[in-house]
């Protein structure tokens, strides 16, 4: 077996021996590296190789091993960092391989005098973000207490973020007379609006605001005027108003008038209704569903939605006036 493999080996290096080209003369190592590599590490390279491939004494590894030292020397140029191309250094002869070599171990030997950030620069840092987080900490102390002095100099009577509902109106109430906003004036009044030919949510919330006063008045022993304005002037006549508020309670005043002071009068209030489902003569109106309590001055105080039943709308009542007394 060994004769076979040392024959083989014999006719593999004769043939890579003669397809393969030598060394161009300018690149060979051996001449550039005798002075700064000694002739006992090109042994130990010849003695690896040949233990490696078994091709040390071969015309391919004598062809080979030049390329490797090559190579190498590449690498270890690279590493180190020189200015010169190998090619250059290959050329320069002893002389330029000593200076070399001198240059590597010369920066070799300098000394790193410390990072790109110093202890000065560091304790400025420091300075610096300390009287930033200072300054701004401050800053918002001082924001906050301009904004605690400009509450506190609200006077206690002042009205502040109430809505811009209410405002001057001129209607006919159930009995044919001209009712105006001022006739309202020194009382707390209720209002509501809806229409006559509702189906069923303008009856409920008109109960619910009946025994709502009621309750108010057995209670606090306060006076609420609960006044109903229809949004449907087409059909809510002054007769056909005055028969339907006296189905709810006695002291309930109906409001009607023309359609331009229907629409008056929701417009300041932000009511919201239109028109639905019309058949000739029979037609449904969509509207809002909310009363606004209104303070003697006939400014705007509160408005109640259809989620309050009988009792949250007395005690909510109750706490608005006496909160504003």
């Amino acid at each position: 077996m060994r004769a076979r493999a040392s024959h083989l080996r014999a006719l593999l290096s004769r043939a890579l021996a003669t397809s393969l080209p030598p060394p161009p003369p300018a690149r060979a190592l051996p001449q550039v590296t005798s002075s700064a590599r000694p002739s006992s590490l090109a042994s130990t390279e010849r003695g690896i190789f040949s233990r490696i491939t078994g091709l040390g004494a071969s015309p391919f590894g004598a062809a080979f091993l030049p390329r490797a030292r090559f190579f190498s020397a590449d690498a270890s140029a690279a590493a180190q960092g020189g200015s010169k191309p190998p090619a250059a250094a290959a050329t320069g002869g002893d002389g330029g391989g000593d200076g070399q070599s001198g240059k590597s171990e010369q920066d070799a030997g300098k000394s790193v005098r410390g990072g790109p950030v110093s202890w000065l620069s560091f304790l400025l840092l420091l300075l610096t973000g300390g009287g930033v987080i200072v300054y701004y900490d401050r800053e918002k102390k001082r924001h906050i207490e301009e904004l605690k002095n400009r509450n506190s100099a609200v006077k206690p009577g002042q009205s502040v973020g109430t809505a811009a509902i209410g405002g001057p109106f001129k209607l006919l109430n159930h009995d044919g007379k001209p009712v105006t906003e001022k006739d309202f004036l020194g009382k707390w009044t209720l209002l509501y609006f809806g229409f006559t030919h509702c189906p069923d949510i303008c009856p409920d919330e008109l109960q619910k605001m009946a025994a709502a006063i009621d309750k108010i008045k057995e209670k606090a022993k306060l006076d609420i005027v609960p006044v109903f304005i229809t949004v449907d002037p087409e059909r809510d006549t002054v007769e056909q108003v005055r028969d339907y508020v006296k189905e709810f309670h006695p002291d309930l005043i109906g409001l009607t008038g023309t359609k331009d002071e229907i629409r008056q009068v929701a417009r300041a209030y932000r009511v919201y209704y239109m028109k639905t489902e019309e058949e000739g003569s029979d037609y449904l109106v969509d509207h809002s569903i909310v009363m606004y309590l209104m303070n003697p001055k006939m400014e705007f105080v509160k408005f109640y939605g259809k989620n309050y039943d009988t009792d949250s709308l007395t005690d909510g009542i109750i706490k608005e006036i006496k909160e504003h007394k």
